[in-house]
């Protein structure tokens, strides 16, 4: 532990009592958590379904995959472009069906849970598109990205007027992608559970796919960001493919039921990196689209209770809280815990709805643990909502002096390609989290030029809404009526506070 104590911080009673003590509710998260959902829906590709409430938006991509001859419309843009990167689709449709088995009765609550639905079937029959099968049912290729990087990111206007072509990739048994097809799997298996009780057809399918697709996971090892060149520059796997056959295997256990699955879990579990020489799994770090390894602890700890899991959970969530071994993530002196310049407060909401998730299962089984992993949750979601010392909220359309320039083409709504005309973004993207802070300062520009800290992607909303949806559980919340506003009533109102 050399290492770490060489980096030890000094841990204070103060603070520890700081993670005892939440913020008292001063937020409707009801409200966040319906504009948080309604984000999906302005990052729509394809032909917009009747139900489209996003008057700004229209039909896009429409011919994607026809290079390939296949129909690969629909699915989500990723952030503030307009390619459709697989991976981390995969992994915010994951994080998204896990709220929804977590949280069923939060978003009923708020009479979200048809919103919901809908934004889960709109990317998991994307996903079914993108599995191209033999006639034996097995995976022939699976389609991992629509739209080559640099040329989309090169072109500034709306989706609807895209000029370029969109090339297709796919992984297959000669250039594999075990995982990007073992979180697909992950993310359909979890769907799968969602719907089991509403749609039992469509459960049954997506279990199918799902089984189909770890199965060539398994099968044809490799990282898919070497099979699609094109992604590794935007979204490379740095962790490996490891992490995606844990977290795809328990997600196919808790939807079969067969504990083959967790068994390929555990014995996946194992390979996951451990701390230098020590027999510890790595605790320092953030979940992401990339690296699942502290979601699967978590997880596993919660299906089976085994020490080893716990213990790898909470060494994970004490290092984001009170510290462990002295080691402990950066705070700014607003409070706001952070790991990454990259999308700063997405890292704290990913970690915070996975210490409500594990707050949770420990609530009656270690209450002093449970509330300070509730409590640094808790803390989090409300500074990106308003508690900081900027005093204002990091989540478009909502709260106090919220962001208005985004690093979003679409929400922009430039008709000359041009990033500066017009001044301010003509359209509101509803529930979309920024970056945040690019250093522990509290510092944050809103200029649609910084998209360090002011993009907005599919990813970041993820973990968010599934933290906002465990605080609707505990704080409750409302939806707010006639929502959304209509354009022309948003162009008024920006004119004139802007």
């Amino acid at each position: 532990m050399n290492i770490l104590l060489k980096n030890a911080i000094k841990i204070t009673w103060p603070m520890i009592f700081h993670f005892f003590n939440a913020s008292a509710q001063t937020y409707n998260y009801g409200e966040v958590l319906q504009k948080s959902l309604y984000f999906y829906e302005c990052q729509r590709s394809g032909v917009l379904p009747q139900n489209n409430r996003v008057n700004w938006r229209g039909n896009s991509g429409v011919n994607d995959g026809m290079d390939n001859n296949v129909d690969l419309t629909g699915g989500w843009y990723d952030a503030g472009d307009h390619v459709k990167f697989g991976f981390p689709m995969a992994n915010t449709a994951t994080k998204l069906a896990w709220s929804a088995i977590e949280n069923e009765q939060a978003y009923k609550s708020i009479g979200q849970w048809n919103v919901l639905l809908d934004n889960l079937r709109w990317v998991n029959n994307y996903f079914v598109k993108c599995h191209i099968k033999n006639k034996d049912g097995s995976t022939l290729r699976f389609f991992g990205q629509v739209g080559a990087g640099k040329v989309d990111h090169h072109w500034w206007g709306p989706a609807e007027l895209m000029p370029m072509t969109r090339p297709s990739y796919f992984v297959d048994a000669e250039h594999p992608g075990s995982d990007l097809t073992a979180e697909t799997a992950a993310a359909m298996s979890a769907a799968s559970i969602v719907f089991k009780d509403i749609d039992p057809a469509y459960s049954a399918m997506l279990l199918s796919e799902a089984i189909a697709l770890y199965a060539f996971a398994e099968t044809y090892k490799g990282i898919y960001s070497n099979s699609i060149p094109d992604a590794k520059q935007f979204y490379e796997s740095k962790s490996g493919y490891n992490d995606e056959m844990v977290w795809g295997a328990i997600w196919l256990y808790k939807a079969t039921g067969d504990v083959k699955y967790l068994d390929k879990a555990k014995t996946a579990y194992k390979e996951l990196p451990n701390f230098g020489d020590q027999n510890l799994k790595i605790y320092a770090g953030g979940d992401s689209w990339d690296n699942k390894a502290f979601a699967c602890y978590v997880l596993m700890a919660v299906i089976t209770g085994d020490s080893t899991y716990k213990n790898d959970s909470e060494s994970h969530l004490d290092y984001w809280t009170t510290g462990y071994y002295g080691a402990r993530v950066a705070y700014s002196p607003g409070g706001q815990a952070f790991f990454n310049k990259w999308g700063s407060l997405r890292h704290a909401a990913n970690t915070a709805f996975l210490a409500m998730v594990y707050g949770g299962y420990l609530k009656n089984r270690d209450p002093i643990k449970s509330k300070r992993y509730v409590a640094f949750a808790v803390n989090q979601i409300n500074y990106l909502l308003g508690d900081n010392p900027l005093k204002r909220s990091f989540v478009v359309g909502f709260g106090n002096n919220p962001p208005i320039n985004p690093h979003h083409r679409n929400a922009h709504g430039s008709l000359t390609g041009s990033i500066s005309v017009p001044l301010n973004n003509k359209n509101m993207i509803y529930g979309a989290l920024v970056g945040g802070p690019s250093k522990p300062n509290d510092t944050y520009t809103d200029s649609r030029f910084n998209f360090e800290e002011n993009e907005v992607a599919c990813d970041y909303n993820a973990g968010f809404t599934g933290a906002i949806a465990q605080l609707v559980s505990i704080y409750g919340g409302t939806a707010i009526k006639d929502f959304p506003e209509k354009q022309e009533q948003l162009e008024k109102k920006t004119s004139k506070g802007h």
